[in-house]
Formats: structure tokens, C-alpha cells, sequence
């Protein structure tokens, strides 16, 4: 069964009747074109076994879209009205399909697996907000192995880092992080028009599919240590940038020598396998977050 899905008219009569003011600070722009929604949940690709997982639902918009074609979904929203109208938008709209909602108030940067484990996701899809998709994507991928794949869109710029390779001038700590978890791809571009308020700035869709991490003999936190380190000074070679990181010049050196990577070589050109070869060629490193 199709959804009823939202409008521009219905968005704004459901933020007036709700006292509604979209933040800078939550980083709210709602969706208001059905059929975006409905082409995001298309290039999601989700099964009719998938449990998607939605963060920042705000008004519906995409919730809406996403009920039929999944078979649960669990909606993360941390503005208490929103989180708290939800239910009764969805019922007023999406007929027997709103039995598969569980709504979650929720930090989505503090969730955790046990919180979302009934039924666990295996599909992240969600309109993020600019300011915290980086940390979003990455704290989903790493608190919930169920996770399988997902399509997210962010910020046009964003998105760009995200998918970028070894390289390009915007490949970073976020290109080489979700690499860590996943395969990830440009999946299209989102005009501002379709949002309100309307943003100054397109917005990307990023679909990734999980992968193994490229080793399994090295924390992912040793790993992330290194290219925190080799992108906190991008314009030195990775032989001084990881200097602080090793206890020196002279032992980045071997570090990085020893894992078959040029100490005078750049963060910007390697691969995320070369940047794990590297944490496990020198295990007394200090470690750190993720």
C-alpha cells in the first residue's frame, strides 16, 4: 500500500499546528517533495526483509515513504515534539503500515545497538543534517554490525568527501573512515528547492554497502589514530605529519617504510589498507578515538 505522503501545504500546516520553527542548530531542512522521497527510497534498495533505520525524521516526509517498502522502521528523532508527533502523523497517513514504526527520542550520536535491537536495522536511510552526518554515519556503522547497507543524503560538499578516493583534493578523514566499513558511492544530487526552509547549498545521496575491514589483525582505533594524525597536518609528509603519532620522525619513518608506504608520501594518496598496514607496523603506537 502506497503512503498518503506529504506536501509543501501539509509540511507547513504540520509545523504551524505543532509550533514548529525549523533550527540551524538541529540542523532541520524537511523534505516537502514526494517525489524525492520516494526516488531516495528507491535508490536505497531496500528488500521487503530490510529494517531501515531513519534518523532525523522530522515532520515524516521520508517516514512516510519508507513504511511500505521495508519490514519494520525505526525512526531516530532527538526534537521532543517532533519525536513525540510522529506516531500520529504516520497513523494519519500510512493506514496498516504504521503498526512497522518504533519511534526513538533519541541522540542518534548516543544510540546504541541494544536500544535498536528489536529488530535490529540492516539499512540506514535518512535525510541528515549537515552539521553531524560525518559522525552520524560513522557511530551507526560502528555501534550496529546489523548494518548492512544504506543511502544517505547530506550536505552536496559532504557527500563529495564521503565518496572520494586517494587522490582527490577533497579525500580526508571521512572518505578514509567509511571506506573502513563500507564500499560508498555518489548516488545523486538533491536540489535546495525541494526542502524548507530552503537551503543555500545542493545536497549529495551516498549509498554504501558494507565491506570486512581491510584487516582484521589491527583495532579499527589504531587504524583511525593514523589518519587522524597523517590529515591533522595534510600539507606535510606523512614521515613528520606521523611524528607525533610514533615518538618521532625517525620511527614514523620505519613505520611507515616497513608497511611499504614512502615516507615522503602525502595522507591524501593512500589507500585505506595502506593506512591499516601502517597501524600494525608499529603496535606500540598510541591508539585513538573513533
Amino acid at each position: 500500500m502506497a503512503a498518503d505522503l506529504l506536501g509543501p501545504a501539509e509540511i507547513r500546516e504540520l509545523a504551524a499546528r505543532l509550533g514548529v520553527n525549523p533550527t540551524k542548530k538541529l540542523g532541520q531542512n524537511f523534505v516537502h517533495d514526494p517525489n524525492t522521497v520516494r526516488r531516495i527510497v528507491t535508490a536505497a534498495g531496500l528488500t521487503p526483509d530490510d529494517v531501515a533505520l531513519e534518523v532525523g525524521p522530522g515532520l515524516g516526509s521520508l517516514t512516510l515513504a519508507l513504511l511500505p517498502a521495508a519490514a519494520h522502521l525505526h525512526a531516530v528523532e532527538i526534537d521532543p515534539v517532533l519525536a513525540g508527533a510522529l506516531p500520529q502523523t504516520v497513523a494519519g497517513h500510512a493506514g496498516p503500515d504504521a503498526g512497522r514504526l518504533t519511534v526513538h527520542r533519541a541522540d542518534a550520536l548516543r544510540i546504541t545497538a541494544a536500544e535498536l535491537a528489536d529488530p535490529p536495522p540492516t539499512a540506514l536511510v535518512a535525510n541528515l543534517p549537515y552539521n553531524v552526518a560525518v559522525p552520524v554515519v560513522l557511530h551507526l556503522l560502528a555501534e550496529l554490525p546489523t548494518l548492512r547497507h544504506g543511502l544517505v543524503m547530506v550536505q552536496k560538499e559532504v557527500a563529495d568527501r564521503l565518496v572520494a578516493g586517494p587522490g582527490s583534493k577533497v579525500y580526508g578523514i571521512p572518505s578514509v573512515k567509511l571506506a573502513w566499513y563500507a564500499r560508498s558511492r555518489a548516488a545523486g544530487r538533491v536540489p535546495p528547492n525541494v526542502f524548507w526552509p530552503v537551503p543555500n547549498v545542493d545536497s549529495g545521496l551516498v549509498a554504501f554497502t558494507r565491506r570486512e575491514p581491510p584487516r582484521d589483525d589491527v583495532p579499527r582505533s589504531a587504524v583511525f589514530a593514523v589518519v587522524d594524525a597523517a590529515f591533522a597536518q595534510r600539507r606535510k609528509t606523512l614521515r613528520a605529519a606521523l611524528a607525533g603519532w610514533a615518538g618521532g620522525p625517525d620511527r614514523a619513518a620505519a613505520a611507515l617504510t616497513a608497511a611499504g608506504v614512502d615516507p615522503g608520501a602525502r595522507g591524501e594518496s593512500l589507500t585505506v589498507e595502506q593506512f591499516a598496514a601502517i597501524a600494525a607496523s608499529a603496535p606500540t603506537a598510541a591508539s585513538g578515538a573513533q
